[in-house]
């Protein structure tokens, strides 16, 4: 135990020791919040995957895999693994070149400025629709946090909780984007040891390979990504529609800022395909790997070497008990079971310092100095942007209190929403001409609600209703967008110049 402390504690003061390095290059906000488009391909790769997977990827994956095998978790994965790379493919480039054209250092900022919306209606509505749902998402790597060191130490979860949030708050808010970018890579490198050290010793431990699967074979549709496994024992089919929904998660991609904003930052646009590649590449080994340690953990509670979990709350502290595990092995593994929870640190920091920043971006910057005008020196817009991160960091460990809350539930809510207000909206933004303020205020407002309508309302009805919202919410939300703008006045010639001009940027 003392050696997994010691560990811990050095990765943690290495991601604050970094915050401070960093801080001397916050000359401005625009430093402070999008690092002067600074990041290199391969910061800029693996920083956006890093602050997308979060906690999700050891914790909330491995505990829907353990729990229903490989039809949920294998059809998010390749849905997410889609979405990653057609978002690199499709967006990254041309948000990199129109933000930079437009002078927009925020994605609230950007739909502002591409359209020309001087009435601020736009760049409210997007900077509260981040708060919205970067908030819960935030709590979902707090809770996290708290459920590690519960499980690791034998603290409160609360006090634990608490104590991870004031760590992330510190780094992040000293630091600004860069070195949370910094903090993101050194994270993705501690996600895949973590990953990597879990399978060796889970199948050595779980009697070989062979074993694994042949106790995942036993089990009724576990091992097929056309059956779901029930915690009854039982298979059922997993449908068509189900597959559609569950891989709707990639869609999305096109409307998560933390992840936009990489995009935006990126010094040399003419790198991002070796970008593309890093990333593309990590996602898909990652998941996978991260599946197969759902269906290792399962063995592993079949042969009673950790607990057996029936819930997805359970389920997720899989990983923790296999770290536990391993720690009782001899010095060596447990410095390996300090850097497995060390991960887990990774994955939840990495994503909770990048949604703190675009959540106190909007804050402060669209809304106090967007839309209500308060004039702030940079000394001011700095110390406003982190007094607002630490208020936003709070309302996060509010909202995480309730330590029986899933980790993959909240996080898919969150995700839903930001994809159906935000993923159509820069879809046309970035490539249909004709796409107008109007369109795009309609877009946001039916994509939010309707994601909040079909999860609370009509998912509970069943049958066709039962599908991931983010689906319906998307399709919804592309269609108003598009009825809108053309049934409004066509934008002035100035837009659709700068238009043009990012199009010829594109070809150089």
């Amino acid at each position: 135990m003392t050696i997994i402390i010691v560990t811990i504690i050095c990765y943690l003061a290495l991601m604050v020791g970094i915050g401070v390095a960093f801080s001397r290059k916050n000359k401005d906000v625009g430093d402070f919040y999008l690092g002067g488009r600074k990041l290199g391909p391969i910061v800029a790769a693996m920083s956006a995957e890093a602050s997308d997977m979060s906690s999700w990827l050891l914790m909330g994956l491995p505990g829907v895999a353990y729990l229903c095998g490989g039809a949920e978790a294998g059809w998010t994965a390749i849905g997410l693994a889609v979405g990653t790379y057609l978002n690199w493919l499709f967006v990254a480039k041309r948000l990199r070149l129109y933000s930079q054209k437009c002078g927009a250092i925020t994605i609230p900022d950007f739909f502002a400025k591409r359209y020309r919306e001087d009435k601020n209606i736009l760049l409210g509505i997007s900077a509260l629709i981040i708060l919205i749902f970067f908030i819960p998402y935030t709590a979902s790597g707090f809770s996290a946090c708290g459920k590690l060191f519960e499980q690791l130490f034998g603290w409160d979860y609360h006090v634990a909780m608490i104590i991870s949030a004031a760590i992330i708050i510190l780094y992040t808010s000293i630091g600004g984007f860069l070195a949370a970018s910094t903090t993101d890579l050194i994270q993705s490198i501690v996600m895949t040891a973590a990953l990597v050290i879990v399978v060796i010793f889970g199948v050595s431990n779980a009697g070989g390979l062979d074993h694994v699967i042949e106790n995942a074979k036993a089990l009724p549709g576990y091992l097929t990504l056309f059956e779901n496994h029930n915690a009854d024992g039982t298979a059922s089919p997993y449908s068509f529609l189900s597959i559609v929904s569950t891989m709707a998660w990639g869609l999305g991609y096109f409307g998560m800022p933390h992840i936009l904003l990489r995009f935006m930052a990126i010094k040399d646009h003419h790198k991002i395909k070796m970008s593309r590649r890093i990333a593309s590449i990590w996602v898909v080994i990652s998941m996978g790997v991260a599946i197969f340690i759902g269906i290792i953990a399962n063995d592993l509670s079949k042969i009673g070497l950790i607990d057996t979990f029936t819930k997805s709350s359970e389920s997720e502290t899989a990983i923790i008990k296999i770290a536990f595990f391993m720690s009782e092995h001899g010095v060596l593994l447990a410095i390996f079971a300090g850097l497995i929870f060390a991960g887990i640190l990774a994955c939840t920091m990495s994503t909770a310092d990048s949604q703190l920043l675009a959540a106190s971006s909007s804050a402060s910057e669209n809304l106090l100095k967007g839309v209500f005008k308060i004039k702030l020196s940079e000394k001011q817009s700095m110390l406003t942007a982190r007094g607002i991160l630490l208020v936003i960091a709070i309302v996060a460990v509010i909202i995480a209190w309730d330590k029986d809350s899933s980790i993959f539930e909240i996080v898919s809510f969150a995700w839903g929403g930001f994809g159906a207000t935000f993923g159509p909206v820069m879809l046309l933004a970035l490539f249909w001409k004709r796409s107008t303020k109007w369109g795009a205020v309609a877009g946001m407002a039916v994509g939010g609600t309707m994601v909040f309508v079909w999860k609370f309302l009509l998912a509970p009805i069943g049958g066709a209703f039962a599908i991931y919202e983010l689906l319906p919410a998307f399709v919804i939300a592309l269609i108003v967008n598009v009825c809108v703008s053309l049934a409004t006045k066509a934008p002035e010639k100035a837009i659709t110049d700068e238009f043009d001009s990012v199009n010829v940027d594109m070809k150089a």
